[in-house]
């Protein structure tokens, strides 16, 4: 089947392909005022009217549509018309109150398996898929990890946890490409599920004890050195807990922005005797005991449970860390750990650095110095003395005043909806369903297989620009002709061809539908692509976009005996357009 296309050019922030006007505004109808006189007073009393029998009018909403809409695209996986009037009867705060108390939606059903698959458990292609390979796909490959990210971000209610957790295994990266074991994937989102609105030095002790990170960044089985055989400690998980997971490179203020010595050169964080400092702190730690087994020297990989403490493997004597501190030497693993997991806590770098990835991964790429500072001085202190909070950080980042009000100042405000936030957003929004199965592949042809980047940069850096300007546009890094293609094939499948049928090799497998047919309702094409424009685009809709989106719905009305060809159309040519996928 042929789809309609208005918008076959790359995606650019800022750009309207379908011309200057800007976004559509709400027409609003005055209320008519009756006017006053100034005859003679009345001397006597009028008869009291009776009673009214109707009940009073709504009082109304605390929140404008739009901006009820635009927090849900910042805060969940998709704004949904429930949830649109929800946030407008209780307000902002309230919903975000709300979702804070909502407890974790887990990855639930893995179980420990070997690291070393049976061998009855072999993924030899088989077409249908036989035992074997489905006990390889379902236990040592992050399929069913996958297909659980999107039940859970379209179907479950803690959407900002879920949100948080998405952002943070972004910057607390592990991937399938080392962890291939279900389990251990799952184990790790648990971890960022809990602590997504705890405390950052907790998530950084769970992180770092963590067998999932721990065998990931190679900090399991790392011990002391040992002149005979030539072993010393592994930097790796001491580099990237520095340079990814909490300051990064170079100082900044706290607005993000770098400091600058005297010649105006950035300054770095750290240098080579810090990581040196650092990987000694990690060494000694090897994966928990499996269920039963005695404790040893590298135990089994086992990502059930927190790493274990051999004091015996562990480096001793001093390590330099962070801004002059020294680790005092004789101490125990677990001492010298929480040493150095406070001076990374408190540095000052941390505010500004997590909050300026979490900003950009809810609301915009380019945030303001002002709105990064606001967020990272929340960091610094909660308003009850508490530095690391990260529920406050999250209220902070979503009340901002650059994330509030129906629409955005700035021009380059807003993101690429990533692949994984575009398609939890077109089935959320349209009151779609799924068992996961089409959302895992069609964000992989995307650019964005789930929980498997290449590497622990994941799968764009924060600050990628798109090519020829200065604006950071991190999504714009997996933006290529094959991935835009990819976009438009999935709502393609969803619009146009009604949706994947269920997997027969999957357990439970419902497919992925959207049902169009409450669009059918609609009083003609006008009044249709007007509420497709306030449940996708929050009423930002450009009117010549309209215009063109009609005459392309009318068309479909006239040559096509489907009820729904109108309704296909729109909801194709605008989850096809810059002006969706681009949100702001």
């Amino acid at each position: 089947m042929n789809s309609p296309s208005l918008y076959a050019s790359g995606i650019r922030i800022g750009i309207r392909p379908w011309g200057s006007a800007g976004a559509l505004c709400a027409l609003l109808a005055a209320a008519a005022c009756g006017g006053g006189g100034s005859g003679p007073a009345q001397t006597a009393t009028a008869p009291p009217a009776p009673p009214s029998t109707s009940a009073p009018p709504p009082p109304p909403p605390l929140v404008g549509a739009a901006d009820a809409a635009r927090l849900l695209d910042q805060a969940t996986f998709g704004a949904t018309a429930s949830d649109v009037a929800h946030v407008q009867s209780i307000g902002i705060d309230a919903y975000i109150s709300e979702q804070l108390a909502h407890p974790p939606t887990q990855y639930t059903g893995y179980a420990y398996t070997p690291h070393t698959a049976p061998a009855n458990c072999k993924n030899d292609g088989s077409n249908p898929p036989d035992a074997s390979s489905l006990c390889a796909r379902n236990l040592y490959s992050p399929f069913q990890v996958q297909r659980d990210f999107f039940t859970h971000a379209i179907h479950n209610p803690d959407q900002l946890r879920q949100r948080v957790a998405f952002a943070l295994s972004q910057i607390m990266v592990v991937s399938s490409v080392e962890i291939y074991e279900a389990y251990g994937l799952a184990d790790y989102q648990n971890v960022l599920l809990n602590d997504a609105f705890g405390n950052y030095r907790t998530l950084l002790q769970d992180v770092t004890l963590s067998p999932t990170m721990g065998h990931y960044l190679d900090m399991a089985n790392s011990a002391q050195t040992n002149p005979q055989n030539g072993t010393v400690p592994n930097q790796n998980y001491a580099r990237e807990v520095l340079q990814l997971f909490s300051i990064g490179l170079l100082a900044l203020n706290p607005d993000g922005t770098q400091q600058l010595d005297a010649g105006g050169v950035p300054i770095p964080t750290f240098d080579g005797t810090t990581i040196e400092g650092f990987a000694s702190v990690f060494t000694g730690w090897t994966y928990p005991p499996l269920p039963g087994a005695n404790s040893r020297w590298t135990n089994p990989i086992n990502f059930d449970g927190t790493m274990v403490a051999f004091a015996d493997q562990h480096q001793q004597g001093t390590k330099a860390l962070l801004n002059g501190y020294t680790v005092a030497a004789n101490q125990t693993p677990a001492q010298d750990l929480a040493n150095a997991l406070d001076n990374i806590f408190n540095h000052p770098n941390v505010g500004p650095f997590i909050s300026k990835q979490l900003i950009q991964h809810l609301v915009t790429s380019n945030p303001s110095p002002a709105y990064v500072a606001r967020v990272a001085a929340v960091f610094a202190n909660n308003g009850q003395n508490v530095r690391g909070d990260l529920s406050a950080v999250v209220r902070a980042i979503l009340m901002d005043t650059e994330a509030r009000g129906a629409a955005p100042a700035s021009d380059v405000f807003g993101h690429l909806r990533e692949p994984a936030l575009f398609i939890t957003g077109a089935l959320r929004s349209l009151g779609g369903q799924s068992d996961g199965v089409l959302p895992r592949s069609a964000s992989s042809a995307m650019g964005q297989p789930i929980f498997s980047p290449d590497t622990v940069f994941s799968f764009y850096p924060p600050s990628y620009q798109i090519p020829g300007t200065q604006t950071v546009a991190p999504e714009f890094g997996i933006e290529n002709a094959a991935t835009a293609l990819a976009r438009a094939n999935f709502v393609n499948t969803v619009i146009m061809q009604g949706g994947a049928k269920p997997d027969l090799t999957v357990a439970g497998s419902t497919g992925t539908t959207i049902d169009l047919t409450p669009l059918a309702s609609a009083a003609g094409n006008s009044q249709l692509i007007a509420q497709l424009n306030q449940t996708l685009m929050h009423g930002s809709l450009p009117s010549d976009a309209s215009s063109l989106i009609l005459a392309a719905a009318d068309s479909a009305t006239a040559s096509s005996t489907d009820p729904l060809a109108a309704a296909r159309a729109a909801a194709y040519l605008i989850l096809t357009s810059a002006q969706y996928q681009v949100e702001r």
